[in-house]
């Protein structure tokens, strides 16, 4: 997962033709570690995305445009627009992310 550090490239980020996934996510936060050490298969095994991070803490005013309550959050972005939002709480398990980034196909 690569890292944010301007909302310049955030926002250039998710104005890609390509669908990309930000995950938004606090150094504080145990359910962002915990995501942390299950992610990287999910990662290669859904490669049509391109995988971001960004750190909710150093962009409060990002993370309330895009209305993220709750951390770790995934978001999926395509041509500058918010196509679809994992909220934390759903976003525990493997299972709930492959579950998320499945549904995205249908």
């Amino acid at each position: 997962m690569q890292p944010i550090t301007t909302a310049e490239q955030f926002n250039e980020i998710i104005s890609s033709a390509q669908p990309v996934v930000v995950k938004f996510f606090a150094g504080w936060c145990p359910d962002c570690t915990r995501m942390n050490m299950f992610i990287d298969p999910i990662i290669s095994d859904y490669n049509q995305y391109t995988w971001y991070e960004i750190n909710r803490d150093d962009f409060p005013e990002l993370a309330e445009k895009y209305q993220v309550m709750g951390i770790p959050s995934l978001l999926i972005f395509k041509d500058g627009e918010k196509l679809s939002h994992l909220h934390s709480a759903n976003a525990k398990t493997p299972t709930d992310v492959m579950a998320f980034l499945d549904a995205q196909q249908a």
